[in-house]
């Protein structure tokens, strides 16, 4: 224990929650209010404990801290 182990344990405890939380921030960024009412469903069904609701969070940050591509510039004159 010194100066510089200051890391945090990022793995999330729960991969099926990361992942549902992963499909939700990517249907949230399309747009796809289906596709988010059906994961939110499935969220409060399975979805029990604090760690839970942790690696779902976790998912949404880990997509989220992608940052969206350039829309492609077509036909426009510069």
């Amino acid at each position: 224990m010194g100066f510089f182990s200051r890391k945090s344990d990022t793995t999330p405890t729960n991969p099926a929650m990361t992942e549902m939380g992963r499909e939700f921030a990517i249907a949230r960024r399309h747009g796809d209010r289906k596709t988010m009412r059906r994961i939110g469903r499935e969220y409060n069904a399975t979805a029990t404990t604090e760690t839970d609701a942790a690696s779902f969070q976790a998912g949404q940050n880990a997509y989220d801290a992608i940052p969206p591509i350039k829309t492609p510039r077509r036909n426009r004159r510069r």
